[in-house]
């Protein structure tokens, strides 16, 4: 799993890095505190048919569906 360090960075900028490091093909977990980062990396995985978690605040895993 790659992780993405996003913190203090404000919108587009977390979502973009998560997509460039989606790029790999494995899950991600991102770091991000710009309010708006959970709407920007949901949209992000839901255009590229992939699973969107909160982990906790500020904690996403964007991956593969599950079940």
């Amino acid at each position: 799993m790659t992780r993405v360090d996003a913190r203090g960075l404000r919108c587009p900028w977390p979502a973009l890095r998560a997509a460039r490091a989606l790029r790999e093909g494995a899950p991600i977990e991102i770091l991000a505190d710009d309010p708006a980062a959970a709407r920007e990396l949901a949209a992000l995985a839901g255009a590229q048919g992939l699973d969107f978690k909160v982990i906790y605040d500020n904690r996403y895993h964007i991956g593969p569906v599950t079940s």
